[in-house]
C-alpha cells in the first residue's frame, strides 16, 4: 500500500486539488511579502536567469496544459514552452511539471512520468511564439527506476527536484521511490542513495512513515535533502538529511514539518520551505513558512504563506516564492 496518500501524491505530482536560493534572510530586518504574479496554473518550480527574469514550471489543470513561463521584472507572464503532460490520475491527483534548472547552457525540466526534458531557451524574448514540449529532447527514466530493486520498494517513481553536483552531474530527488538519482554529464543514470523512513510518532497509519525527498542542494562538500513525510504527515518530525559524495546518508537536522524545498545561504545554514501543517481537511491554508536553519536549530523567517512550493533568490535582498494558489510572491527585506 502506498501510505503517501492522495494528498501527498497531489503535492508531489504537481497540485493539491483541495486547495527559494542563496542569501540568508536576517531575523532583524523588516520583511515585506507582496504579490508579484497571479493566475498561474499550479506553479511548482522556480528558476532565475541572468537578466533578472523568473522562470516558472506550471503543472497545469489536467488538460495537458503544463507549461514553462517567464515572468519579467514587471510581473508579466510570457509562455515559453507549452503542451507538457498534465493529467488527472487515480485518486483525483494532478500529474504534471515539477522543477526546473538552468545548467550547461540549457533549461532542464522535470516532467510527468519521470521525464527529463532539455530546452535551449537562450534566444527567447517576450513576445516570441512558445516552443512545443513535443519537440524537446527527452530522457524517459520511469521504467529504469521502476525496474530497480530497492530494499523497500515503493513500486513508484516521481522525479521532483534536482541540483548540480561534482563534475557537473545532476542529482535528482525521486519523491516516488524515496531515492536520490544521479545522471552523469555523459547521460548515464544510476541510483545514488536511498532516503530512509522514520518510526511513526503517532498511533495512526503504518509503523514506518516514508521520508519523501523534495529539495536538494550541494554545498561543495555534501548534499542536503529536505523531506516531506508521508501519511499521517506528523508535525515536527520531518528531517533534513545529508549525504556525502559516496552516497552515505545521515541526519543533518530534525524538527520540521512538510518541507518541499531547501536553499543554500552565504552564511552558515540554509533556508527551507514548509508547505503547511496537515489537518483534518488536508494541508491547512496559510500554514506555510520559510524557515532559517542554523547549526543550533531553525526559526521562522516568513510565516502565513499559503501552500508554498518553491523559493528562489533574485538578488541580495529579494526572493520569490511560488504557491499552489496560482501565485508567485515577492519577499523583500
Amino acid at each position: 500500500m502506498n501510505y503517501k496518500s492522495p494528498l501527498l501524491g497531489s503535492l508531489l505530482a504537481a497540485l493539491l486539488l483541495t486547495s527559494c536560493e542563496d542569501h540568508r534572510i536576517p531575523a532583524v530586518e523588516t520583511i515585506q511579502v507582496t504579490p508579484f504574479a497571479s493566475g498561474l496554473a499550479g506553479p511548482i518550480g522556480l528558476e532565475k536567469d541572468a537578466a533578472g527574469n523568473i522562470w516558472v514550471a506550471e503543472a497545469g489543470s489536467g488538460q495537458n496544459d503544463g507549461k514553462i513561463t517567464m515572468l519579467t521584472p514587471d510581473g508579466k507572464a510570457h509562455p515559453v514552452i507549452t503542451g507538457f503532460d498534465s493529467e488527472i490520475i487515480m485518486g483525483g491527483e494532478l500529474n504534471g511539471l515539477n522543477h526546473i534548472l538552468f545548467a550547461d547552457g540549457v533549461l532542464y525540466i522535470l516532467g510527468a512520468h519521470s521525464r527529463l526534458y532539455k530546452a535551449n531557451v537562450a534566444s527567447f524574448k517576450p513576445g516570441d511564439a512558445p516552443l512545443l514540449a513535443k519537440d524537446l529532447p527527452v530522457e524517459d527514466m520511469k521504467q529504469f527506476i521502476l525496474d530497480y530493486k530497492f530494499a523497500q520498494d515503493t513500486e513508484d517513481t516521481h522525479l521532483y527536484n534536482m541540483t548540480l553536483g561534482p563534475n557537473g552531474d545532476l542529482y535528482l530527488t525521486d519523491a516516488g521511490a524515496n531515492a536520490i538519482i544521479r545522471r552523469t554529464k555523459a547521460g548515464v543514470w544510476s541510483v545514488f542513495a536511498v532516503i530512509p523512513g522514520i518510526k511513526n510518532p503517532t498511533p495512526v497509519g503504518p509503523p514506518t512513515v516514508e521520508s519523501v525527498p523534495t529539495g536538494i542542494v550541494f554545498d561543495g562538500q555534501k548534499f542536503l535533502v529536505s523531506t516531506l513525510l508521508g501519511f499521517p504527515f506528523p508535525t515536527g518530525s520531518a528531517l533534513i538529511y545529508q549525504m556525502d559524495q559516496a552516497g552515505a546518508v545521515s541526519v543533518y537536522q530534525g524538527g520540521f514539518t512538510s518541507l518541499v524545498d531547501i536553499n543554500l545561504t552565504t552564511d552558515p545554514g540554509v533556508l527551507v520551505v514548509q508547505h503547511g501543517v496537515f489537518g483534518a481537511q488536508g494541508f491547512a491554508p496559510n500554514t506555510g513558512q520559510i524557515r532559517r536553519v542554523a547549526s543550533n536549530g531553525s526559526s521562522v523567517a516568513v510565516d502565513n504563506l499559503n501552500l508554498p512550493t518553491d523559493l528562489i533568490q533574485a538578488d541580495a535582498h529579494t526572493y520569490y516564492v511560488s504557491g499552489l494558489t496560482g501565485t508567485v510572491m515577492k519577499v523583500k527585506y
